[in-house]
């Protein structure tokens, strides 16, 4: 069973085979840092770079302007759309 991440808890704890330590070992030396600063900021540059490329979304030159063109020529709202609309509570 996973265990629940703790909030206020700085530690993380990782097992890694012990060839794998040591490349990671080198290269934090080579980097003249340890392997916490190193193993940190690298992790995090990855994460970062995950997160940037789910977050952004690249469209052909075509579809670009199929979107442009859908923004300022909508269609008209079909009956699912506005049977959908209609379903929402009201705001107060």
């Amino acid at each position: 069973m996973p265990r629940l991440a703790i909030e206020d808890n700085s530690r993380m704890s990782i097992r890694i085979p012990a060839g794998e330590k040591a490349v990671l070992l080198r290269a934090a030396a080579l980097r003249r840092t340890d392997l916490t600063d190193f193993v940190r900021q690298h992790s995090l540059n990855a994460a970062r770079a995950v997160i940037q490329e789910s977050e952004r979304l690249e469209l052909s030159e075509r579809d670009s302007l199929r979107v442009l063109m859908m923004l300022e020529n909508p269609p008209r709202p079909n009956a699912k759309l506005l049977a959908a609309a209609k379903s929402l509570p009201k705001r107060k």
